[in-house]
């Protein structure tokens, strides 16, 4: 199976390009391109091994729920080029992660389970048990460091550090309350439970939009509903959909990303049920079928796609 692993453009016009753990993202003119490669990443490393196919996946799902969303809250995107790409306004990014839990589950857990209580500036109910609901999402931000792990930050430190007005602040909140009320409803139809998720957002002429992607399974958390409230009864942990597989086989080879630890190659079948297994999410998820976009060179087929694109103007 072919894969896209990395990708080395120069289009005319170019002003830049940024390589992050998955997608290459070019500025080119006024207009962002965003390439999703078939990297996949777990515990902050990239694997060796691309999964064939991610890349469409999750840029076909991110449209899927741009294009959803879009008539509650303003987005970036315009144009989806080529199965891998999708382009639009190149945006001033905010540094924050909006993220917002409507389950006690992960980082909240963790530090639930502590003692703790106060998690950004939020206090959680006390007497809640692991994957229970919370009585309404909570909203708790991440400051988007230069380098390393992402920061809890509170509202308050937000304001305080002016990194937003107070008034930038309540779009930003009620954008992210929107988001999650409508990715909870389209979870729901497709026997879901979005239990958690993070959106970013940018300006563009002075307006706060939706940038990067929306409610992936990269970006998201999601539960099967069926069996939920059963296996909460009993304590059992619920069933994930989401590349928590991927996670669980590296622990099983001995890796979780600490220090001294080497990472595994995957074998040659794994990742082929990698890839499948995404593009199971995806027709879960979206309730469409998945329609493999194959060719010779992929990588020729990309260029060829944003050219065109970028060539309409």
């Amino acid at each position: 199976m072919e894969s896209i692993k990395e990708t080395n453009f120069n289009f005319t016009g170019q002003e830049s390009v940024y390589k992050g753990k998955v997608r290459d993202v070019y500025v080119v003119n006024d207009k962002l391109i965003m390439i999703a490669t078939d990297r996949i990443s777990a515990f902050d490393h990239v694997l060796y091994e691309a999964i064939p196919y991610k890349g469409q996946v999750l840029n076909q799902l991110s449209a899927h729920f741009l294009e959803a969303t879009s008539d509650a809250v303003p987005n970036w995107l315009e144009a989806i080029p080529d199965p891998n790409v999708s382009a639009g306004k190149k945006c001033n990014p905010i540094r924050l992660e909006m993220v917002i839990r409507g389950y006690l589950v992960g980082h909240a857990w963790r530090t639930y389970n502590s003692g703790e209580r106060m998690l950004c500036g939020v206090r959680m109910p006390d007497n809640m048990i692991e994957n229970q609901k919370f009585p309404k999402p909570i909203i708790t931000p991440a400051f988007k460091a230069d380098e390393g792990h992402d920061e809890d930050i509170s509202k308050e430190e937000i304001l305080e550090k002016k990194i937003v007005t107070p008034e930038q602040y309540a779009v930003l909140e009620d954008y992210t309350y929107k988001l999650f009320e409508i990715g909870s409803k389209m979870a729901e139809e497709r026997g879901l439970i979005l239990v958690d998720t993070k959106y970013e957002f940018g300006f563009f002429n002075d307006e706060i939009i939706l940038i990067d992607e929306v409610h992936t399974p990269d970006s998201s958390r999601y539960f099967y509903a069926e069996g939920f409230e059963e296996k909460l009864k009993n304590g059992e942990k619920p069933v994930q959909l989401s590349k928590e597989f991927v996670r669980e086989w590296l622990i099983e080879n001995g890796f979780q990303g600490l220090e001294g630890q080497k990472l595994p190659h995957l074998p040659r079948e794994f990742v082929e049920l990698v890839s499948e297994r995404y593009i199971e999410l995806y027709e879960r998820m979206t309730g469409k079928k998945f329609y493999r976009a194959f060719a010779p060179d992929i990588n020729q087929r990309i260029k060829e796609n944003i050219n065109k694109y970028l060539n309409s103007f």
